[in-house]
């Protein structure tokens, strides 16, 4: 997939400011995201970058400043109105319901898709299952059981009910172990390439970057420094971020389109624990 080149930018946020109670985090955030990219959000802790991604999704409000999304104004939107425009989100922590099961997280994941169109719920609910073919295994068994990674698998797919136009992901790689972030981002990279937009947030810079086409760099509630990942200035960008030969040791991949697609492997952890308190050991183990 070449780099979309679309005149208005599906989600645009405009010299955002945001905070809680007094307390200001953000102090004037400007970033796009054309249709078809792949971008990312990165700075160091207390940057502002999940006050960002909550305020794209409505769940923290602007204090002042726009976000637009397919050139309309939804800075005051709902988030419920936001994911019926086609908003997806799949939150910090994963956050799903530990006692409701598989199939019920999925299923609060299409309200607003059973609103608009119930025929289409068996369907979608199905290609979930074809993607993901762990959820399917599991179905009827509670969240909360689940491993760290198949919790990740979760949290994407039910963001995925509400068939989302484009998608947030908000620290997708948080407490996973690292050949499991590489299951979960290749899920990321193959849903992109079939069309759908997303916007992350990712602490881990090296995997990161390699995953997105588009980045932004965060410092002090505010971007300092943008641009496609192929053309950035890697000083600039150790410089920002402190990460020192990190970046060195995983260039950035300047065309995650050029990637082979393959399909969907199971992200899976041994951990049954929310709170991933033990080590996740390999892929392809049952929880």
């Amino acid at each position: 997939m070449s780099r979309p080149d679309s005149a208005v930018p599906l989600l645009s946020a405009t010299d955002l400011h945001a905070g809680f109670g007094s307390h200001a985090v953000l102090h004037g955030v400007d970033l796009e995201v054309r249709d078809g990219d792949i971008a990312g959000v990165f700075g160091l802790n207390g940057a502002g970058k999940s006050v960002t991604m909550k305020v794209l999704a409505g769940l923290v409000p602007a204090w002042s400043g726009k976000v637009e999304y397919a050139g309309r104004d939804i800075t005051r939107l709902p988030v419920e109105d936001r994911v019926g425009l086609g908003v997806g989100n799949v939150p910090q922590g994963r956050q799903v319901f530990p006692e409701l099961s598989v199939e019920q997280n999925l299923r609060l994941g299409a309200y607003q898709l059973r609103r608009r169109d119930k025929s289409r719920y068996a369907p979608v609910l199905e290609q979930v299952f074809q993607r993901f073919p762990v959820l399917a295994q599991r179905r009827g068994q509670a969240a909360g059981t689940l491993s760290g990674g198949e919790q990740a698998s979760l949290a994407v797919g039910r963001a995925l009910m509400s068939e989302p136009r484009l998608l947030l992901v908000d620290e997708p790689s948080a407490g996973l172990a690292p050949k499991i972030v590489e299951e979960l981002f290749q899920v990321l990279a193959d849903l992109n390439a079939g069309g759908l937009t997303i916007l992350l947030v990712e602490q881990n810079v090296t995997f990161g970057l390699k995953l997105v086409r588009t980045a932004y760099l965060l410092r002090s509630g505010k971007v300092v420094y943008s641009g496609l990942v192929a053309e950035l200035d890697r000083e600039r960008v150790v410089t920002e971020l402190g990460i020192g030969r990190l970046l060195g040791a995983a260039r950035p991949n300047p065309d995650t389109a050029k990637r082979r697609a393959a399909p969907t492997r199971t992200i899976t952890n041994r951990s049954p624990s929310m709170k991933n308190t033990r080590k996740p050991r390999s892929l392809g183990e049952a929880s």
